[in-house]
């Protein structure tokens, strides 16, 4: 048997996805994970993705990472004029927020599932900053140190930097037009306003250059102790709640040690020093956009030794401030107008509108350590009002629309009708600090005061558990419609609790105290975020929307009306105890080598032999047919109460709460229940599945098998006997010795397969390994070879396909797609008719816990079309893998006479609940978007040791 020469090897695996993990550079903390195609040219397959692209430009914040965004052509976009090269800050969200919302509904990706046991939310809290009001005294130290210095920073009120701020908008404007601002005058600018001159001189050869501001300015923005770090996700979420909120009004519980500050005299001056620093961050950015531009033209360069000293000086927190900069400039805008003249002369504070219109006045100064500012000098009769707002307010709120119809929340369209109808009125001045209600003044905390009990339970789990307090027009709409908003996942938040305070209804029915990392029923459905596992569970049923880290769905609890819900959840100790530097993803080669397509073979010495074409079907005893899983219920528990560690514990909503008493959530354990019935039994069988752990789901990466490779094998054993690569086609007829199929599985990963019922029947308290041992004796998919010693099987392939019947759909059930594919897959958009009336949700028949699957918002422009069926006439043989006839869902008129298939069901919640109650975490592999030898080497190269195998 000959050899495969590397041309053959790679047009074997032409198609085939390949995971790696690769450093990017000093400073840029752990490996990134990627996925790609080395072998292919092909653009349709070198941009397949294992998740959603972002479908609307209010969103695309949500990452710092390069992006696609599919826009709506109707949707209001932001003008971004001249496209001019600018600085990379090199600086991300971990995990990665594009890879959180995989293909399959409750998912995530490849890189996501890696960067989890890495991500920001486990880095220790900000020493020093544990208030949004006064800070301790090592803060307050550094901060006089940084304006006393010789060469730190000038005393500025909040009148000067609000006007620098109005300048450096001004200079980025006009640099994104073409217009070069010369250096000396950044320089005197810079030095003249806003720091001290350097004591010494940086460079002899240009002493006024860009490279001489830009060491200055990162040397006062890398001082420790004085900024806010928004590499800490705590930081990113209260952005918006520093500028816009106020104190009792506007809580909100994380888990950190952070209190609100009671004072709004603090308040204040935090808010001074976060302007402060979001002046210094733009500076900053203005010069390195300079320099990068200099670069590309060939203008200017910096010198090696420069640009290692900027990477060694500018730590995490510097190139966060710089992400900063790059969304206020991009979305924020200053405001500039005179003073009405009867105003008194006195302290106004802050005023804020929903399109983040924020005054503050020429003689408000902030901070004790000003304590000669009563020399600056005020021209009474020229005093300004300043004021900032979002610049894209009719995108931002077309972004929330759509994730309202995304989500198909109850009458979307009466919503839809009254934000649109209220948008040219929210630029209407609405105080925000003015004197509270005796109510607010006299009701005690929502989370309690003491925050630092809790704060040892904070990085219990890989996500974060949030309690927001909501309001008409709150600080987080506020937030959201600036478009002021960091990557990471305080964009989910913030969608959904803008939806909430912009609907009185729903705001009245749910109470105004929010668990936004669990879930609530609202109107007959069921609304959980994809930190919750109950939705991560319940998604994978027919009927379910998933939309920036919320999945809505027609299942409800039992006995469970209107309100907010938290869910009672163990986290899985292996994965708890590698995080952190113990990650997996700083085990790059580990993750390259478990997941390479030639498994451990010597490269100058690959066989076809060395090769075996998996399958999740191959049993001695072939289970019963006609198999039918239904949902009974998704059932809670009595609540735990005070078990839980964090101060978000339980919540009870009345009709009219008492001032006095705080609203509480209470926490539930979780179970689903059941029915099963096949041909082999004669009585229906009931199962209940605990959702008691924390396990995350990810979306096998798709693959595209080359149809110029056909195997040769014997029907008795999965080894290849022969490849031929040559480019002949048998188009797969049944009656050809050799078949187009998937990617072959080197030997070396071993694999073994279980059907669903088999699993069902096995003991609670068994083991994977058990179960991989059992079924290794008891299926041939686990004998890989028949030469060579046994090796036991790393994973189990959990067998949802045979002999399944395809679920029966309700008479009014309209079309629910599933993300069949990835951005760039040949299966192609299918643009449906934007004249079509909304569609309209059909009530229930009769009181259910479930009603029909909704039908996608006709607001959606495009969705993926299926795949082809397999052609007629092919059967099933030992290479073929042809699917049994799939079932299909009659599509509505305005998308045409296209045929799709409708994924999702209750066989797929049944496998996800199993999955949640033995602790696994597992991949998803839906067999028309990729074949099982790459699923396999995926979970390989995620340390994971589950795959789910569906239709």
């Amino acid at each position: 048997m000959a050899s495969l020469s590397d041309v053959e090897i790679e047009k074997l695996f032409s198609g085939a996805p390949q995971f790696f993990a690769r450093s990017q550079g000093y400073g840029t903390g752990p490996p990134h994970p990627s996925v790609a195609f080395p072998w292919d040219e092909e653009l349709a397959i070198r941009d397949l993705t294992d998740y959603v692209q972002i479908e609307n430009d209010a969103w695309g914040c949500v990452t710092a990472r390069p992006r696609i965004i599919l826009r709506d052509p109707i949707s209001a976009t932001s003008p971004t004029g001249k496209k001019r090269p600018h600085f990379n800050t090199r600086c991300q969200e971990r995990p990665s927020m594009l890879s959180m919302q995989g293909l399959e509904k409750g998912t995530v990706g490849y890189q996501a599932a890696l960067e989890m046991s890495v991500a920001d939310i486990l880095l220790e809290e900000q020493y020093g900053f544990n208030s949004l009001g006064s800070k301790g005294h090592v803060i307050v130290e550094q901060r006089q140190k940084l304006i006393t210095s010789k060469d730190g920073l000038r005393h500025l009120d909040d009148a000067a930097v609000m006007e620098q701020l109005l300048k450096v908008e001004q200079r980025y404007d006009a640099e994104r037009e073409g217009l070069r601002i010369k250096s000396h005058e950044l320089y005197n600018e810079l030095f003249n306003k806003v720091l001290h001159p350097p004591t010494r001189v940086i460079d002899h050869n240009d002493p006024y250059g860009l490279a001489v501001q830009i060491h200055a300015l990162v040397k006062v923005l890398a001082a420790p102790n004085a900024w806010i770090d928004f590499s800490r996700v705590e930081w990113r979420i209260r952005l918006g709640q520093m500028l816009w909120g106020f104190p009792l009004d506007d809580e909100l519980d994380d888990g950190s040690a952070i209190n609100e500050g009671i004072d709004a005299d603090d308040r204040g001056e935090e808010r001074y020093w976060l302007l402060l620093q979001v002046l210094l961050s733009c500076e900053l950015l203005i010069r390195l956009d300079a320099i990068t531009e200099g670069e590309e033209y060939g203008m200017q360069r910096l010198k090696a030794s420069e640009v290692h000293r900027f990477e060694k000086e500018a730590n995490l927190s510097v190139k966060w401030s710089l992400l900063l900069a790059r969304t206020w400039l991009d979305n924020i805008t200053v405001i500039k107008t005179n003073a009405v003249p009867e105003e008194p002369s006195t302290p106004k504070g802050w005023l804020t509108t929903l399109t983040n219109k924020m005054h503050l006045r020429h003689e408000h100064m902030h901070g004790a350590y000003y304590t000669d500012h009563t020399q600056h000098r005020h021209n009474t009769q020229t005093e300004y009002t300043y004021a900032i707002k979002g610049r894209y307010n009719e995108r931002q709120v077309f972004g929330l629309t759509q994730f309202a119809r995304k989500l198909r929340w109850p009458d979307v369209e009466a919503f839809v009708f009254k934000i649109n109808e209220q948008a040219p009125t929210l630029g209407t001045e609405i105080p925000v600090n003015t004197p509270l209600p005796p109510s607010l003044i006299q009701r005690p905390s929502y989370f309690g005061g003491d925050r630092t009990s809790v704060n040892i339970s904070r990085r219990a789990g890989r996500r974060r558990r949030l309690g927001a307090a909501l309001h008409t027009s709150g600080w987080l709409s506020k937030a959201y419609i600036s478009g002021l908003i960091l990557p990471g996942e305080a964009l989910s938040h913030h969608l959904m609790s803008s939806l909430l305070e912009n609907d009185s209804e729903a705001l009245e029915k749910l109470g105004t105290l929010a668990n936004l990392s669990g879930g609530f029923v609202y109107r007959r459905k069921s609304f959980w975020s994809t930190a919750c596992v109950v939705g991560r569970v319940l998604a994978a049923g027919s009927g379910s929307a998933e939309c920036m880290g919320w999945i809505s769905t027609d299942i409800i609890p039992e006995g469970h009306d209107d309100g907010w819900l938290d869910i009672e959840v163990d986290n899985i100790a292996e994965d708890m105890a590698r995080t952190g530097k113990k990650a997996r993803l700083w085990g790059k080669t580990v993750i390259e080598r478990e997941s390479d397509v030639l498994g451990d073979a010597d490269p100058s010495n690959v066989l076809p032999a060395d090769f075996v074409v998996p399958y999740e079907n191959q049993y001695f005893i072939p289970p019963p047919s006609n198999i039918r899983v239904e949902l009974k219920s998704l059932n809670l528990s009595a609540p735990v109460g005070t078990v839980r560690p964090t101060p978000l514990l339980v919540q009870q909503t009345t009709q009219s709460p008492d001032a006095s008493k705080p609203p509480v959530i209470h926490t539930y354990p979780a179970s689903v229940a059941f029915t099963i019935t096949h041909d082999g039994i004669e009585q229906q069988q009931e199962l209940n599945i605990a959702l008691s752990s924390d396990v995350y789901f990810v979306t096998a990466h798709p693959c595209a098998p080359s149809s110029r490779v056909k195997f040769l094998k014997s029907p008795t054993s999965p080894t290849i006997q022969q490849i031929d690569v040559g480019g002949y086609d048998f188009s797969g007829k049944s009656s050809s010795a050799a078949h187009i199929t998937g990617h072959p599985l080197h030997r070396y990963y071993t694999y073994a397969a279980i059907h669903l019922l088999d699993l069902l029947s096995q003991p609670g308290n068994a083991t994977l390994d058990d179960l991989l041992s059992r079924s290794a004796s008891a299926n041939r998919s686990a004998t890989t070879t028949t030469s060579g010693p046994a090796r036991a099987p790393r994973v189990l392939v959990i067998d949802c396909i045979t002999g399944f019947a395809p679920p029966r759909s309700p008479d009014n059930d309209t079309l629910s797609l599933s993300r069949v594919s990835s951005l760039s897959s040949s299966f192609g958009l299918e643009p449906i008719n934007s004249g079509a009336p909304p569609l309209q949700i059909p009530a229930p028949p009769h009181p259910r816990n479930r009603r029909s699957s909704t039908a996608t918002s006709g607001s959606s422009r495009f969705e993926r079309v299926d795949p082809p069926p397999p052609p007629n006439g092919g059967t099933a043989t030992a290479c073929s893998a042809t699917t049994p006839a799939s079932e299909s869902t009659r599509v509505p008129s305005r998308v045409g006479n296209a045929r799709r298939r409708q994924f999702g069901s209750d066989l797929e919640i049944l496998a996800r609940a199993v999955c949640a109650e033995r602790g696994w975490n597992a991949l998803v592999s839906r067999r028309r978007r990729g074949c099982l030898a790459c699923t396999i080497r995926e979970a390989g190269a995620l340390g994971w040791r589950v795959v789910v195998r569906v239709e």
